[in-house]
């Protein structure tokens, strides 16, 4: 009963609504030039310097559902839960260098988005609008699950009913709310709450990871505790430790994930709006501090065993709803006043990444659909207004995902997004150091690899769930004639067949001489930096579009 809960209720709205009136706030923040325009809407006038940044790309990347959702896999799983680990170390040094380029031709040209990078490059409208659909489709069950997270907290503190309408009432105002601040603050809005958000966050880890081994006799009794649970189950891809059968996954669900994360449009809106490449450089160094954080996160799963918390039931009978296990080791083990501030660090948590999300969605739209194709002379004026309609409408189809589909459902979308963005890392990773492949091979290479993604991830089954298709991104190797019980992350799989076509593709309309268009860029716009003279508009672009950023 939410009357068990009352302290935490009051804590989490008290805190909620503070949050919420600073994303009111921010519109007037750092003095914005004119908020009727995608620059300084959808960017926060690309001046954010180093500390700004650091919240806002560690709060996009690190979201409630991590909170919720990585515990709960180590809890189910044990150490193939860890992916989420290494992977988020790995790909710092990856993009160090690559988002230093993008950010220097974005800041030349006036880019927005990836997929405008993808049209000035390879001087293709088709392969620019195949980046914005691969984009806006990946990122919309990404939003849906960071309800997941608020869902599983609402759960805990009692404040659900039985109707489907009464369910979910709460998350459909705290989106509405969301909605409203995002409208008239834009990307300056998760930026300013971001810095309470991680607060609350590191504040509540670090105070869990001393206080519940103490209480719960040290770590080698969790550790204990967690090896004699999965010792029990006959799962062969349990344990503590990665065992033969699930390795293969494990290294490269990482590597793939790695490769994914800075393909994510809202993971590339939080560097555009960097003031600098100096900023970028420091924030690669400084927030694999996240991952110390994120790995801190994950072993609540351990504790949860050995406080021997069970989850909440699901939506289907006989089913249980394992993203309930960190809020009722919270519920549990902590006194109610503190339990209150973890339950709004975790809904606060899914408000940044929500709102950073849907920006990125709408900007995609706006500039690689509407500009592109239903109105090329929109001003930038209308741009913004266009943009700030369609992330309200993101946000609506977001909610949706929740009230209408599973939420287990929704979790398996969010894998498929992953093999779905993946996709766009030949044309633009790839692109922002070579212009060699061909524009007409880049897409032959995007549809056979979405191809071959989507044809195993419908093999995909969990006999568990009963579900015989889409059930996850683990694709059983058995499935390609090899007589093991290996399974193998499919995005790794499909972004390799699109790079091989890609490639062998290349050759073939080279050697015919088929038309390559024009590329856009220069060899010298992929170093500019803060204070270059030479911004020019890039292709379709109004000279007001492209100006210098504000400092």
């Amino acid at each position: 009963m939410w009357r068990d809960h009352l302290t935490e209720i009051i804590i989490f709205t008290l805190l909620f609504l503070l949050v919420s009136a600073m994303g009111f706030v921010a519109a007037r923040w750092r003095a914005p030039r004119d908020m009727a325009h995608l620059d300084e809407w959808g960017l926060g006038g690309r001046s954010f310097g180093g500390w700004i940044t650091w919240f806002l790309v560690g709060g996009d990347l690190y979201t409630a559902y991590t909170f919720v959702a990585v515990p709960a896999l180590i809890f189910g799983a044990g150490a193939a839960g860890f992916f989420a680990v290494p992977y988020t170390i790995v790909i710092y040094p990856m993009v160090f260098l690559v988002l230093c380029r993008l950010w220097s031709v974005s800041h030349r040209h006036g880019f927005v988005t990836p997929a405008d990078f993808v049209r000035s490059r390879f001087d293709s409208p088709i392969l620019a609008l195949l980046v914005a659909i691969t984009g806006i489709v990946a990122t919309m069950p990404y939003i849906a699950l960071q309800l997941v997270g608020i869902e599983a907290v609402l759960k805990t503190m009692g404040v659900t009913g039985e109707s489907a309408l009464a369910r979910h009432l709460p998350i459909i105002i705290a989106f509405a709310i969301l909605a409203a601040y995002t409208y008239q603050s834009g990307l300056r809005a998760p930026a300013l709450i971001a810095f309470v958000k991680d607060s609350m966050i590191y504040v509540v880890i670090l105070v869990a990871v001393v206080y519940l081994p103490y209480k719960l006799g040290g770590w080698g009794g969790i550790f204990d505790a967690a090896d004699a649970k999965f010792k029990a189950t006959p799962a062969p891809s349990d344990g503590i430790l990665l065992n033969a059968n699930n390795q293969l996954q494990y290294v490269t669900l990482a590597f793939g994930s790695a490769l994914a994360l800075f393909l994510y449009p809202h993971s590339i809106t939080g560097v555009l709006a960097s003031r600098n490449r100096d900023v970028i450089k420091r924030n690669m160094s400084a927030l694999p501090a996240y991952s110390l954080l994120l790995g801190l996160i994950a072993l609540l799963g351990y504790m949860a065993i050995a406080a021997k918390v069970t989850p909440l039931p699901g939506a289907k009978a006989g089913s249980v709803d394992t993203n309930t296990i960190v809020p009722r080791l919270f519920d549990a083990q902590f006194p109610s006043w503190f339990a209150g501030i973890a339950y709004a660090a975790i809904g606060i948590g899914a408000l940044v990444p929500a709102a950073i999300m849907s920006i990125a969605a709408a900007n995609l739209f706006t500039r690689n659909i509407y500009k592109e194709y239903l109105k090329r002379d929109a001003t930038p004026a209308q741009e913004a207004n266009v943009s700030k309609l369609a992330s309200l409408v993101v946000k609506i189809g977001a909610v949706a995902f929740i009230v209408f589909l599973d939420p287990q459902f929704s979790i398996d979308l969010q894998l498929i997004g992953g093999v779905i963005i993946l996709q766009t890392l030949p044309a633009v990773a790839l692109g922002l150091y070579t212009r060699w492949f061909h524009r007409g091979a880049l897409i032959a290479g995007w549809v056979a690899g979405m191809a071959m993604g989507m044809w195993m991830l419908y093999q995909v089954a969990n006999p568990a769930t009963g579900k015989r298709h889409f059930a996850g991104s683990a694709f059983p190797l058995s499935e390609f004639g090899f007589d093991t019980k290996k399974t193998i992350y499919v995005g790794i799989v499909a972004v390799l067949v699109n790079l091989v076509v890609a490639a062998l593709l290349t050759l073939v309309l080279r050697a015919g001489k088929v038309a390559d268009g024009v590329d856009a860029t220069t060899p010298d716009d992929y170093f500019a930096d803060e204070g270059d003279p030479r911004v020019t508009p890039g292709p379709d672009r109004d000279a007001d579009s492209a100006r210098e950023p504000v400092a």
